[in-house]
């Protein structure tokens, strides 16, 4: 495809692994079955991906058992239950665990489920890992004693790094920071401040990549995505994307299938992008559950090239699937079809804009 197309990243889970997870944090499962049983969904999620027509694809985050923001800290005995989170419409919050002990160190790297993709498949392989901005949220507010917030960061964007490069060494086309506390910062922090510290604490990781480096790095942002519901849609993105397209990465994945008034975002994507900058616009909606049709998809991919270069033009869903792992919100069925919409509407997009040229 000459308009590339991609997931974000995850797919929902089937409740026999759901459970599973619960039987394991009840003591009722060892590590070593849980881990075989979530394999075993690893590999057949990558075939069923395959199945859709994409050209790359992702592990589904079969093994990320609490979502995508700690699955770096699974069975970590360096954090407790904390306080600080994503809060959602509805009220509910997915809260992130706090550090209560150091130096800070994951205890699980997403390159081990990237061995596993790549031993399954042909295709191209993108590994989603957290950003090191949603991680420092970990760092309990009141500090701790003999360990600064600064050799905390320090010791997160070097864990974020060698995560990074590992991934691409073994053989990742991309790799995708998930950063949806990007938009919603601005909720917490209208005055933006808090944004900036967060694209700060990316690009110190960042910058010390290569220029061939960051050209496969990219940056998921969102409204959010948890049991049919979102944390920041009304965050308007005026405020959010001059600061979002300074990251250091050669990719961008923009939800934009529900906005309200796409043309004001593309213009603005228009404004500030930079030529090294691949747009991937998201043109299907994961919490939606009727399914696009390709022509729709067509359509917004359309109104897409008349603000972004084709050569640097994707297209995406809006967020991933199921973000959290216990979000049984949308049937993996629906996913796949929302997927091959992508896909055959993108197709149908490209034969009239390259036919045009």
């Amino acid at each position: 495809m000459k308009i590339q197309s991609e997931q974000v990243g995850s797919i929902p889970r089937r409740k026999e692994l759901v459970a599973a997870y619960k039987l394991f944090e009840a003591n009722k499962l060892s590590a070593a079955e849980l881990e075989e049983m979530a394999i075993e969904e690893t590999i057949q999620t990558i075939k069923e991906l395959e199945e859709t027509g994409s050209n790359i694809i992702t592990d589904g985050e079969q093994r990320k058992f609490n979502g995508f923001p700690t699955y770096c800290l699974h069975c970590s005995e360096l954090v407790r239950p904390g306080s600080v989170g994503l809060k959602f419409e509805d009220g509910h919050v997915r809260y992130m665990p706090e550090l209560s002990k150091y130096p800070f160190k994951y205890s699980e790297y997403a390159y081990k489920y990237l061995k596993t993709t790549l031993e399954n498949t042909k295709l191209k392989v993108k590994q989603a890992v957290v950003s090191p901005s949603m991680l420092s949220l970990i760092y309990p507010a009141k500090g701790i004693k003999g360990y600064t917030k600064m050799e905390f960061i320090n010791d997160l964007v070097n864990e974020h790094l060698k995560e990074i490069r590992t991934c691409l060494s073994m053989g990742a086309a991309k790799v995708q920071l998930d950063f949806t506390e990007a938009r919603f910062s601005l909720k917490l922090d209208p005055s933006g401040e808090l944004l900036n510290d967060f694209v700060e604490l990316i690009n110190m990781a960042l910058v010390k990549l290569t220029k061939e480096e960051q050209s496969k790095i990219g940056i998921h942002t969102c409204s959010g995505a948890d049991l049919d519901l979102t944390h920041s849609a009304d965050v308007e993105y005026k405020y959010l994307l001059p600061q979002l397209l300074k990251i250091k990465a050669g990719n961008f994945y923009i939800s934009l299938s529900t906005e309200k008034n796409p043309e004001q975002v593309l213009s603005l994507i228009q404004h500030y992008m930079k030529p090294d900058q691949h747009i991937f616009i998201g043109v299907t909606n994961p919490i939606d559950p009727i399914i696009e049709t390709s022509e729709v998809v067509r359509d917004r991919v359309l109104l897409a090239a008349k603000y972004i270069p084709v050569n640097q033009l994707g297209t995406t869903d809006d967020c991933g699937f199921a973000p959290f792992a216990d979000d049984l919100g949308t049937p993996r069925e629906t996913a796949y079809l929302k997927i091959k919409a992508r896909i055959e509407g993108t197709k149908l997009a490209e034969q009239i804009l390259f036919n045009k040229n």
